[in-house]
C-alpha cells in the first residue's frame, strides 16, 4: 500500500521552528524583565533595612548625624554596597517638635526621626535599558522612628 503525502505537510515544515523563535524571543524578554525588576526590588528592600538601621541609631543618639550616616553605610554590602554611598544620598529629618522637661526647664525637641536613603540601581540586562528608558532605576528607602532619648540642652 502506498503512503499518501499531503501537499500541505511540505509547506508547514518550518512552521513550528518559526513559532518557537518568535515566542522564545518574547518569553526571554519577559524573563529578563522579571529578573531585573526582582533584583531591583531586592535592592529596595536592602535600602529600607539600611534606613531602618539608621533611624534606630538616630532614635538613641539623635544628635550624632555622622554616626547615623555611618550606620546606614555599614548596613549592607550585598546586594547593594552602601559603604561607597555618598553622604549626600542619606537625608536625616527631624519631625514633630514637642516640649520636653529637662531638669526643671522646658525645651522643644523633636520626637521622631526620618532617614531617607537614595540609590541608583544599575540595570545589567541587555535591552532592558531601552525598555525602561534609562540604564538606572532610582530607588529610595525611608524609615521613621521615635526618638527615645531626647537631648536636653
Amino acid at each position: 500500500m502506498k503512503k499518501k503525502h499531503s501537499p500541505n505537510k511540505k509547506l508547514e515544515r518550518g512552521q513550528s521552528l518559526v513559532e518557537l523563535a518568535i515566542s522564545l524571543t518574547f518569553i526571554l524578554l519577559l524573563l529578563s524583565g522579571a529578573i531585573t525588576f526582582g533584583m531591583a526590588y531586592f535592592c529596595y528592600l536592602s535600602l529600607n533595612d539600611a534606613a531602618q538601621e539608621g533611624a534606630l541609631y538616630g532614635s538613641l543618639k539623635p544628635d550624632d548625624g555622622t554616626g547615623i550616616i555611618n550606620r546606614v553605610q555599614a548596613a549592607s554590602t550585598s546586594p547593594v554596597d552602601l559603604s561607597q554611598l555618598p553622604d549626600s544620598n542619606v537625608t536625616i529629618t527631624y519631625n514633630n517638635g514637642i516640649a520636653a522637661k529637662c531638669q526643671g526647664s522646658v525645651s522643644s525637641t523633636p520626637n521622631s526621626i526620618t532617614v531617607t536613603v537614595n540609590y541608583s540601581y544599575q540595570i545589567f540586562m541587555p535591552f532592558m535599558s531601552k525598555i525602561v528608558g534609562s540604564n538606572q532605576i532610582p530607588l529610595t528607602g525611608t524609615a521613621t522612628d521615635t526618638i527615645l532619648m531626647p537631648q536636653c540642652p
